[in-house]
């Protein structure tokens, strides 16, 4: 098989495209052939830091296929199943650009008729985006049609594919949403994924707008820039609100507004997504695929994620395109399927 993979961490040229044996599915495993791989920051930073499990690497976390093999204890009727692939390259070298990968058979999930595109979207956005969604006081455990009646959300930096997950997955649970953009471009995007209110913060001031729309507060805030935006979330947040930081963008430290938060009694949640707990990321699963199924999640510029296409040898543009902050989903095509 064709694969992508890297033997030292570094800069893009350190992806090669080489041969390597079809890997064989161990216990509880399934061999998936792959049709396109999502490209994230989190993959662009394991290829420049590490670690590596193995003496070699093939990168990114997420993708979509056709299950072609099953190890010894798998259910055989999950073959030639279509699915979503979550974490494949997280403490294993078999990541999803390549031609074809192994996984734990519970990080292969159905898609069903929704397009592979989709697929290789959902792993690492959107799991994140659930996290930040369901921890608070306020928030539910799990996201439905209907969980966030009634809550008021505020995604800072609606025009990132965490931003547009966490857009399409609280306007699928039917909360009110308000998304934060630095641009005119950025605002369309965020009003195509569903967003109910946008502020470009470049020329309006965040607070004043957010209690215009929500005068008691937000339930919740998406966080991608928490050392830029930490005094405007304390600002506008609802008693007992949550600040759930997934990124750094801005920096790595933040001034935190002690007496505003304390008197809200707010929290603020950290989210480091493959960290998680078991249960919370199985929920994610759930939720996704269920939200999948029923149209809840779309991707294209339609639904506000552009999407930008590499073929598998052009890795490295791809690895590229996601430090240069490519507005959108940058995607790898492993096959024709």
């Amino acid at each position: 098989m064709k694969a992508i993979v890297y033997e030292r961490t570094g800069d893009p040229s350190v992806l090669q495209l080489v041969d390597r044996p079809v890997p064989e599915p161990g216990r509880g495993e399934v061999l998936v052939r792959m049709a396109v791989s999502g490209v994230n920051p989190t993959d662009v930073k394991s290829r420049q830091q590490g670690p590596m499990p193995a003496d070699w690497q093939i990168p990114d976390q997420d993708g979509a296929g056709v299950v072609e093999a099953v190890g010894e204890g798998v259910d055989q009727e999950l073959l030639g199943e279509r699915v979503w692939i979550w974490d494949a390259a997280w403490q294993r070298p078999w990541g999803t650009s390549a031609e074809y990968t192994v996984v734990p058979v519970r990080q292969a999930v159905r898609l069903g008729d929704a397009s592979f595109d989709l697929g290789a979207c959902l792993g690492v956005p959107f799991r994140t985006a659930h996290r930040c969604l369901t921890a608070g006081e306020f928030m539910p455990d799990a996201l439905h049609a209907g969980a966030l009646t009634d809550h008021t959300v505020l995604v800072q930096g609606g025009a990132g594919a965490v931003g547009n997950a966490a857009i399409q997955l609280a306007r699928w649970g039917e909360a009110t949403v308000i998304a934060t953009v630095s641009s005119a471009e950025k605002a369309q995007l965020a009003a195509a994924a569903g967003a109910s209110h946008v502020i470009n913060y470049r020329e309006q001031d965040v607070v004043e707008e957010v209690r215009k729309i929500a005068p008691d507060g937000v339930h919740a805030v998406v966080e991608v820039a928490a050392a830029t935006n930490m005094e405007v979330d304390a600002r506008v947040m609802h008693e007992a609100g949550t600040v759930s930081i997934y990124a750094s963008d801005g920096g790595d430290e933040m001034n935190v507004p002690t007496m505003p938060l304390m008197l809200s009694n707010a929290r603020l949640q950290f989210v480091m997504l493959f960290k998680t707990p078991k249960a919370a990321k199985a929920q994610a699963v759930h939720d996704i695929a269920a939200a999948a199924a029923q149209d809840g999640i779309r991707v294209g510029a339609d639904a506000g994620l552009p999407l930008h296409r590499h073929p598998l040898a052009a890795a490295a543009q791809a690895h590229q395109a996601v430090e240069d902050s490519t507005v959108g989903r940058v995607l790898i095509t492993t096959s024709d399927q």
